[in-house]
């Protein structure tokens, strides 16, 4: 049975969907997460600040569930363009160390609200 999990750590859904649904057999989805601080209601500034905030969501979420970035196996990264790939990819990696998942990356005509980064991920933990 696939169970909700939304933690007050990180941003509500800002639209009919979930922050994240795990699966009865150790599949944890993650909705597309925005650089929204949960605290303030703000979004961040520079793609540094905004692709950490984003990262920073995603950990609350993984946290939730029990799970890890080492437990990530899959991540899609939008951009809003493509000039701020190296600065996303250089957060990115302070956050992936250990099992570094398979990804794509890309950039898209625009995102929700403005905002310069949205990263969607899947995880995994065998039970």
């Amino acid at each position: 049975m696939n169970k909700v999990i939304n933690t007050e750590k990180a941003p509500k859904a800002i639209g009919p969907y979930s922050q994240a649904i795990q699966t009865a057999n150790g599949f944890l989805f993650i909705s597309g997460q925005m650089p929204m601080n949960r605290e303030t209601g703000k979004m961040a500034e520079g793609i540094v600040a905004q692709t950490e905030q984003v990262l920073e969501n995603i950990k609350a979420i993984l946290n939730e569930a029990g799970y890890d970035f080492k437990d990530v196996v899959k991540s899609n990264c939008l951009l809003d363009s493509m000039d701020d790939f190296a600065a996303m990819n250089e957060v990115y990696a302070k956050y992936y160390t250990e099992i570094l998942p398979a990804r794509a990356a890309y950039a898209v005509e625009k995102l929700p609200m403005g905002v310069l980064v949205e990263i969607e991920t899947i995880a995994y933990k065998a039970e």
